[in-house]
Protein backbone atom coordinates (compact mmCIF):
# COMPACT_ATOMS: atom_id res chain seq x y z
CA UNK A 1 0.00 0.00 0.00
CA UNK A 2 2.47 2.83 -1.10
CA UNK A 3 1.63 6.31 -0.69
CA UNK A 4 -0.19 5.67 2.46
CA UNK A 5 -0.35 8.51 4.95
CA UNK A 6 -2.93 8.09 7.00
CA UNK A 7 -4.30 5.65 9.24
CA UNK A 8 -8.17 6.23 10.35
CA UNK A 9 -9.19 3.12 13.19
CA UNK A 10 -12.56 2.26 14.04
CA UNK A 11 -12.54 1.53 17.84
CA UNK A 12 -14.96 -0.90 19.72
CA UNK A 13 -13.61 -4.40 18.43
CA UNK A 14 -10.83 -3.08 16.78
CA UNK A 15 -8.47 -1.54 19.02
CA UNK A 16 -10.73 -1.69 22.60
CA UNK A 17 -12.69 -5.58 23.48
CA UNK A 18 -15.88 -4.39 24.62
CA UNK A 19 -16.98 -4.67 28.21
CA UNK A 20 -20.03 -6.97 27.40
CA UNK A 21 -21.20 -9.20 24.67
CA UNK A 22 -22.47 -7.20 22.12
CA UNK A 23 -24.76 -4.43 23.92
CA UNK A 24 -26.31 -3.97 20.75
CA UNK A 25 -27.46 -7.50 19.82
CA UNK A 26 -28.56 -6.88 23.84
CA UNK A 27 -30.71 -4.47 23.13
CA UNK A 28 -32.56 -5.82 20.27
CA UNK A 29 -33.18 -9.09 22.79
CA UNK A 30 -34.93 -6.56 24.81
CA UNK A 31 -36.64 -4.51 22.44
CA UNK A 32 -37.67 -7.13 20.14
CA UNK A 33 -38.44 -4.69 17.24
CA UNK A 34 -40.65 -5.74 14.36
CA UNK A 35 -37.02 -5.74 11.82
CA UNK A 36 -34.40 -7.43 11.44
CA UNK A 37 -31.26 -7.12 13.10
CA UNK A 38 -29.27 -5.35 10.44
CA UNK A 39 -32.13 -3.02 9.67
CA UNK A 40 -32.49 -2.28 13.44
CA UNK A 41 -28.97 -2.10 13.95
CA UNK A 42 -28.28 0.73 11.83
CA UNK A 43 -31.82 2.67 12.93
CA UNK A 44 -30.94 2.07 16.56
CA UNK A 45 -27.46 3.85 15.64
CA UNK A 46 -28.85 6.72 13.94
CA UNK A 47 -31.38 7.69 17.20
CA UNK A 48 -29.00 6.37 19.80
CA UNK A 49 -25.38 7.50 18.48
CA UNK A 50 -25.83 10.72 16.18
CA UNK A 51 -26.73 13.37 18.66
CA UNK A 52 -25.20 14.72 21.91
CA UNK A 53 -27.77 13.85 24.45
CA UNK A 54 -27.81 14.99 28.04
CA UNK A 55 -27.64 11.67 29.70
CA UNK A 56 -29.03 7.80 28.84
CA UNK A 57 -32.26 8.41 30.81
CA UNK A 58 -32.87 10.85 27.80
CA UNK A 59 -31.19 8.83 25.02
CA UNK A 60 -33.02 5.45 25.55
CA UNK A 61 -35.97 7.47 26.15
CA UNK A 62 -36.01 8.93 22.51
CA UNK A 63 -34.94 5.25 21.26
CA UNK A 64 -38.15 3.78 22.76
CA UNK A 65 -40.24 6.37 21.60
CA UNK A 66 -38.34 5.88 18.36
CA UNK A 67 -38.98 2.01 18.29
CA UNK A 68 -42.90 2.41 19.51
CA UNK A 69 -42.39 0.86 22.89
CA UNK A 70 -44.09 2.08 25.87
CA UNK A 71 -42.25 4.36 28.52
CA UNK A 72 -40.83 1.55 30.58
CA UNK A 73 -38.18 2.99 33.32
CA UNK A 74 -37.17 -0.43 34.11
CA UNK A 75 -36.20 -0.93 30.83
CA UNK A 76 -34.49 2.18 30.52
CA UNK A 77 -32.27 1.35 33.55
CA UNK A 78 -31.23 -2.30 32.14
CA UNK A 79 -30.27 -0.38 28.97
CA UNK A 80 -28.09 1.41 30.47
CA UNK A 81 -26.37 -0.99 32.48
CA UNK A 82 -25.50 -2.70 29.88
CA UNK A 83 -24.29 0.16 27.93
CA UNK A 84 -22.28 1.52 30.97
CA UNK A 85 -20.82 -1.76 31.89
CA UNK A 86 -19.62 -1.85 28.14
CA UNK A 87 -17.39 1.21 28.57
CA UNK A 88 -16.88 0.48 32.42
CA UNK A 89 -15.09 -3.08 31.68
CA UNK A 90 -13.49 -2.39 28.26
CA UNK A 91 -9.50 -2.71 27.39
CA UNK A 92 -7.16 -2.27 24.65
CA UNK A 93 -6.57 -5.62 22.82
CA UNK A 94 -3.09 -6.31 23.89
CA UNK A 95 -1.41 -5.63 20.09
CA UNK A 96 -3.44 -1.55 20.49
CA UNK A 97 -0.92 0.41 22.23
CA UNK A 98 2.43 -0.89 21.12
CA UNK A 99 1.08 -0.81 17.62
CA UNK A 100 -0.29 2.91 17.36
CA UNK A 101 2.54 4.10 19.33
CA UNK A 102 5.00 2.47 16.43
CA UNK A 103 3.00 4.29 13.60
CA UNK A 104 2.91 7.03 14.80
CA UNK A 105 6.58 6.68 15.47
CA UNK A 106 6.79 5.78 12.12
CA UNK A 107 5.28 9.41 11.17
CA UNK A 108 1.91 8.11 9.95
CA UNK A 109 -0.94 10.48 10.98
CA UNK A 110 -3.73 8.35 13.25
CA UNK A 111 -7.21 8.82 13.44
CA UNK A 112 -9.83 7.60 15.32
CA UNK A 113 -13.17 7.33 14.17
CA UNK A 114 -16.45 5.59 15.38
CA UNK A 115 -19.95 5.27 16.11
CA UNK A 116 -21.08 5.82 19.83
CA UNK A 117 -22.83 7.09 22.36
CA UNK A 118 -21.94 10.29 24.37
CA UNK A 119 -18.91 10.10 26.68
CA UNK A 120 -18.19 6.01 26.41
CA UNK A 121 -15.00 6.05 24.33
CA UNK A 122 -13.93 9.42 25.79
CA UNK A 123 -13.83 7.79 29.20
CA UNK A 124 -12.40 5.02 27.83
CA UNK A 125 -9.48 7.02 26.16
CA UNK A 126 -9.31 8.65 29.01
CA UNK A 127 -8.91 5.40 31.13
CA UNK A 128 -5.91 3.82 29.67
CA UNK A 129 -4.39 7.26 28.08
CA UNK A 130 -4.70 6.37 24.41
CA UNK A 131 -5.84 10.23 23.33
CA UNK A 132 -2.32 11.30 22.82
CA UNK A 133 -2.16 8.66 20.24
CA UNK A 134 -4.19 10.07 17.78
CA UNK A 135 -4.08 13.28 15.53
CA UNK A 136 -8.03 13.58 15.52
CA UNK A 137 -10.77 11.60 17.56
CA UNK A 138 -14.18 11.82 15.51
CA UNK A 139 -17.08 10.30 17.16
CA UNK A 140 -21.06 10.29 15.69
CA UNK A 141 -22.52 11.50 18.59
CA UNK A 142 -21.01 14.89 18.36
CA UNK A 143 -20.80 15.18 14.80
CA UNK A 144 -23.96 13.51 13.85
CA UNK A 145 -23.32 11.42 11.24
CA UNK A 146 -22.13 7.69 11.39
CA UNK A 147 -19.49 5.42 9.94
CA UNK A 148 -21.72 3.57 7.80
CA UNK A 149 -22.24 6.33 5.45
CA UNK A 150 -18.65 7.55 5.22
CA UNK A 151 -19.14 11.03 5.89
CA UNK A 152 -17.96 10.89 9.30
CA UNK A 153 -14.52 9.33 7.74
CA UNK A 154 -14.82 12.27 5.65
CA UNK A 155 -15.27 14.90 8.14
CA UNK A 156 -11.88 13.01 10.09
CA UNK A 157 -9.96 14.00 6.61
CA UNK A 158 -10.99 17.40 6.63
CA UNK A 159 -9.43 18.11 10.09
CA UNK A 160 -6.45 16.23 9.24
CA UNK A 161 -5.75 17.93 5.57
CA UNK A 162 -5.67 14.31 4.58
CA UNK A 163 -7.15 12.89 1.09
CA UNK A 164 -9.14 9.83 0.65
CA UNK A 165 -6.26 8.01 -1.89
CA UNK A 166 -3.44 8.45 0.99
CA UNK A 167 -5.74 7.13 3.64
CA UNK A 168 -6.59 3.61 4.92
CA UNK A 169 -9.40 2.65 7.00
CA UNK A 170 -9.31 -0.16 9.93
CA UNK A 171 -12.00 -1.51 10.77
CA UNK A 172 -13.80 -5.06 11.85
CA UNK A 173 -16.79 -4.63 10.61
CA UNK A 174 -17.37 -5.24 6.74
CA UNK A 175 -21.08 -3.89 6.94
CA UNK A 176 -19.83 -0.55 8.28
CA UNK A 177 -15.99 0.04 8.20
CA UNK A 178 -15.65 -1.49 5.00
CA UNK A 179 -18.83 -0.30 3.34
CA UNK A 180 -18.38 3.29 4.83
CA UNK A 181 -14.60 3.53 4.11
CA UNK A 182 -15.53 2.51 0.29
CA UNK A 183 -18.46 5.15 -0.26
CA UNK A 184 -16.12 7.89 1.41
CA UNK A 185 -13.22 6.46 -1.23
CA UNK A 186 -11.24 5.58 1.28
CA UNK A 187 -9.46 1.88 1.13
CA UNK A 188 -10.84 -0.54 3.55
CA UNK A 189 -8.56 -3.04 5.75
CA UNK A 190 -10.62 -5.73 8.00
CA UNK A 191 -8.96 -6.90 11.08
CA UNK A 192 -10.46 -10.27 11.66
CA UNK A 193 -9.39 -10.95 15.27
CA UNK A 194 -11.62 -14.03 15.45
CA UNK A 195 -11.02 -15.64 12.13
CA UNK A 196 -14.79 -15.07 10.92
CA UNK A 197 -13.94 -13.55 7.38
CA UNK A 198 -10.81 -15.76 6.36
CA UNK A 199 -11.91 -15.10 2.61
CA UNK A 200 -11.76 -11.60 2.74
CA UNK A 201 -9.12 -9.54 1.35
CA UNK A 202 -7.43 -6.96 1.99
CA UNK A 203 -7.42 -8.35 5.82
CA UNK A 204 -5.41 -8.61 9.03
CA UNK A 205 -5.70 -10.85 11.90
CA UNK A 206 -3.44 -8.36 14.38
CA UNK A 207 -2.50 -4.80 14.40
CA UNK A 208 0.72 -6.24 14.49
CA UNK A 209 0.99 -6.81 10.78
CA UNK A 210 0.27 -3.17 9.62
CA UNK A 211 3.93 -2.01 9.49
CA UNK A 212 4.09 -5.13 7.04
CA UNK A 213 1.27 -4.21 5.15
CA UNK A 214 2.44 -0.91 4.75
CA UNK A 215 5.72 -1.54 3.48
CA UNK A 216 4.64 -3.56 0.04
Amino acid sequence: MAGITTLLFDFWGTLVEQGTKSPLRQTYSLLRPRMGFPQFAEHFETVFMTKEYADLNEAFAEVLEEFRVPPNQALVEKLIGIWNTNWLLAKPYPDTIASLEKLKKEGFTLGLVANTQIQAIEKVLEKHDLTKLFDTVTLSYKEGELKTTGALMIIALERLQKTPEETVFIGDSVETDVRGAELAGITPLLIDRYLKRPQFEPRITTLNELPEVFQQ
